[in-house]
């Protein structure tokens, strides 16, 4: 009867230190400060994580408390935005701040959204500075350097920041690494979007989707990289350390679709339609629509650990890889070592 008591006792102990951790969950949720948000995913996350999908415990715990307004007096659409998602955002209970140090002083956590990469450094520096886990929306930067030097920062101030586009975590995308139709990833055709602008490098502004997309399915390890370039289209290929060869085709004319091939040693597969799960042969695909909802997931499970879901060599090596794809073009298309502009990269913000 004892050891019956003493069990039970610790059941309803156990039961009971989980019901005050929910209490405190739902009492003090992490609160996050938003840094512009011209970009629509600043609603969608707030949105995500402010009502969570029933099934996504992962997403419950947050609350999105304040935002600066941020824009570009040369992105005529940051404007625009802004007054489309501000009325949105306000419904959710957000107030909006004057100065970013006022958003600093009511959250715990920072989502960097604008836009332009080209003010993500600054923005940067000031959330580091502050403790504040960070977040950037796509571009993380509009240059290697200053992707580089935001991490530099973040190991300065000793506080964690990543970025990625949501394709990453696209299940048709992520799905394809261990496709049963697919086995081991030896190669991959990645495609889509590629509009260019004047104010931020060719493929960082929105052909980064599909170099997400790329590192996504083959992983980090590239080493070299070449790129064709004509009005309507681009060709970037790379080689990996390991011999595996990795493209991307960006579209400017004709039928758009962001996908892949995947090339395995078990077989070929197209990757899933962004937002969905990757198809399998005979299987009716099941789920829902999943496009901002898997990212949404990784930045939560960031802000309550700290713990990066990408590492930041990897992310250095992302932007290398477009920024060699760059420098290609410029040199007639000849091969680049991703290697050689990270250092040249590096060397810049010595001399700075």
């Amino acid at each position: 009867m004892k050891r019956f008591s003493r069990a039970a006792f610790s059941i309803l102990a156990f039961l009971l230190v989980i019901a005050m951790l929910q209490t405190a969950s739902a009492a003090d949720p992490v609160r996050v400060g938003v840094l512009g948000f011209d970009n629509y995913q600043a609603l969608a996350f707030t949105q995500l994580w402010h009502k969570p999908p029933q099934d996504n415990d992962d997403l419950v715990g947050l609350k999105v408390v304040a935002a600066w307004r941020g824009g570009s007096s040369d992105i005529d659409e940051t404007q625009v935005d802004i007054k489309r998602w501000e009325p949105r955002l306000i419904e959710f209970g957000v107030t909006m701040e004057d100065t970013v140090e006022d958003v600093l002083k009511k959250c715990d956590v920072v989502m960097i959204m604008s836009i332009d990469g080209r003010a993500h450094l600054k923005l940067a520096e000031q959330t580091l500075k502050a403790g504040k886990p960070t977040y950037i929306g796509r571009p993380m930067a509009a240059s290697l350097d200053d992707v580089i030097a935001m991490f530099d920062l973040a190991k300065k101030y000793k506080t964690p920041v990543f970025s990625c586009s949501q394709h990453r975590y696209s299940p048709g995308f992520i799905g394809m690494r261990n496709h049963p139709e697919v086995g081991n990833v030896i190669g991959c055709n990645v495609f889509g979007g590629c509009p260019t602008v004047e104010h931020h490098p060719d493929l960082f502004w929105h052909a980064i989707h599909s170099f997400e997309t790329l590192y996504t399915i083959m992983g980090p390890g590239a080493v070299s990289v070449t790129r064709a370039r004509t009005d309507d289209a681009e060709l970037v290929t790379g080689i990996w350390k390991d011999g595996r060869i990795g493209s991307y085709r960006g579209i400017r004319r004709g039928a758009l679709k962001y996908s892949a091939t995947v090339f395995g040693d078990k077989g070929v597969a197209p990757a899933g339609k962004y937002g969905y799960a990757a198809p399998v042969k005979g299987v009716v695909p099941k789920g829902r629509y999943m496009g901002y909802e898997g990212v949404a997931t990784e930045i939560a499970k960031f802000y309550k650990t700290r713990k990066l879901p990408i590492e930041p060599s990897e992310t250095i090596e992302l932007f290398g890889f477009m920024e060699a794809a760059h420098e290609s073009h410029r040199t007639g298309g000849v091969p680049v070592r991703i290697a050689d502009v990270i250092a040249k990269a590096r060397r810049n913000l010595a001399a700075r």
